[in-house]
């Protein structure tokens, strides 16, 4: 193999590489593109939760306010 042989290889083989490398980089702003908007829905849905379980504890307490009230009344 001569040089300019030598030389040709290397370039098609670095040339392969770049496009390798930028479609991982592609690949990799995607994923964390992805886990970003995944952990927003997380936090949202958290959120939600939280605000439902409060619902929730504020109904029960009146629940048993209303319970205590029909107790006393009978």
């Amino acid at each position: 193999m001569t040089n300019e042989q030598d030389i040709a290889t290397v370039a098609g083989q670095l040339a392969e590489l770049t496009r390798t490398m930028e479609e991982m980089r592609n690949q990799l702003g995607l994923l964390g593109e992805r886990a970003d908007s995944q952990q927003e829905r997380t936090e949202t849905q958290q959120e939600r939760i939280d605000l439902a379980a409060r619902e929730l504890a504020d109904v029960s307490e009146r629940l048993q306010a209303a319970a205590s009230a029909l107790r006393e009344s009978i």
